[in-house]
């Protein structure tokens, strides 16, 4: 299937009541994990790359391995997006690379380290979804800011993220703040704070409802049925993965990140796009150290990337599994970003998402 925007996968999603997985790849071996484990399970897959992997992969090369992987799962319905965009000019390139989504993080400034207020992020989101909808594409927007509830601080995975302390009210996105956010900009999807953050390191025990704001998702969604939700640093930081790093030379100490039953909960209660990068790197990190502990004489690149492609796959494919999106790839219907830019044009996609039931 030819490449299709975010909100035809998450309207999708949201008839039939699953999540969708949103994998952050970094190179060519992560990208073929993640699109090896949408054709395995049959799933419609959500590729993203942040401005820092950008940089790392380098365009020219980017655009090649993302055209590489449309040809090669011509049957995968698939998204590619960019994630934390920090600025219109940013969105706008990815659009020009054939992006078919973006991110406009506004919930920080340009430097992606201040934090902003609710005018500076309504006016930039706003500018970003009326240049990506005359273009079929479809934005996601955040209100709140990712940080710890239990130090308060965010955490700068890529570059990305606050410098200093917020209080609580910072860190938990304010109800009717998120109603009127979607109704001032009319994104596709919405990233909340809910006191998940980037990285592994997001809790230091298993999170309770002090350190992670379920209930302030489940009123969010209640004041916001139709609008698709985003969880970000949705992580689960697998003890498994933690014991395997550590036991081949790793360094790393004990941590928590989002248990897979409250990504599931979650996804009851309007959660439709759930970002995962960190248990990818752990996965392939893990991997390496793996072969080369036992092979120290080796070099052979392929030799410890196929296994690394390998472990990228098997973490995607139970994601999928547990997240409810498996099967439901062959069950989208295509349709084309020059159609999705005559539907917003005509607002039957703006009327559905913008809608905010009154309590």
């Amino acid at each position: 299937m030819p490449l299709v925007s975010m909100r035809t996968i998450l309207d999708h999603a949201a008839e039939y009541g699953y999540g969708m997985p949103a994998f952050n790849i970094t190179n060519l071996e992560t990208l073929k994990g993640v699109m090896q484990a949408a054709d395995a399970t049959h799933s419609p897959a959500i590729v993203q790359v942040t401005r820092s992997a950008r940089a790392y992969i380098g365009d020219a090369y980017l655009t090649e391995m993302l055209a590489g992987a449309l040809k090669s799962h011509p049957n995968t319905p698939l998204c590619i997006h960019l994630d934390h965009g920090n600025d219109l000019s940013a969105c706008e390139q990815a659009i020009g690379l054939g992006f078919s989504s973006v991110m406009m993080d506004g919930s920080l400034t340009a430097d992606g380290k201040t934090p902003s207020d609710y005018v500076y992020n309504s006016n930039v989101t706003s500018s970003v979804v009326r240049y990506a909808h005359q273009r079929g594409v479809s934005v996601e927007g955040e209100i709140g800011v990712l940080g710890s509830l239990e130090t308060g601080a965010g955490d700068q995975e890529d570059g990305h993220g606050f410098e200093g302390v917020l209080s609580k009210d910072k860190l938990v996105t304010d109800t009717e703040e998120a109603a009127d956010f979607v109704r001032d900009t009319n994104v596709d999807a919405l990233a909340v704070a809910i006191g998940t953050s980037h990285g592994a390191y997001k809790f230091s025990s298993k999170p309770t409802g002090e350190t992670l704001a379920m209930d302030a998702l489940k009123r969010i969604h209640d004041r916001l049925p139709t609008t698709h939700l985003v969880m970000h640093g949705a992580s689960t930081v697998p003890q498994e993965l933690q014991n395997a790093l550590n036991e081949y030379g790793g360094r790393i100490p004990q941590t928590f990140g989002v248990p897979l039953e409250e990504v599931e909960t979650a996804i009851k209660h309007g959660v439709r796009k759930v970002n995962i990068d960190t248990d990818i790197r752990m996965a392939v990190t893990a991997t390496v150290r793996k072969y080369f502990a036992r092979k120290p004489d080796s070099f052979d690149i392929r030799g410890y990337m196929n296994p690394a492609i390998e472990a990228t796959k098997s973490l995607c494919v139970e994601r999928y599994e547990r997240f409810g999106c498996a099967g439901h790839g062959p069950r989208i219907a295509y349709v084309g970003l020059e159609e999705m830019a005559k539907r917003y044009a005509n607002g039957t996609l703006t009327q559905q998402v913008s809608e905010a039931r009154d309590l």
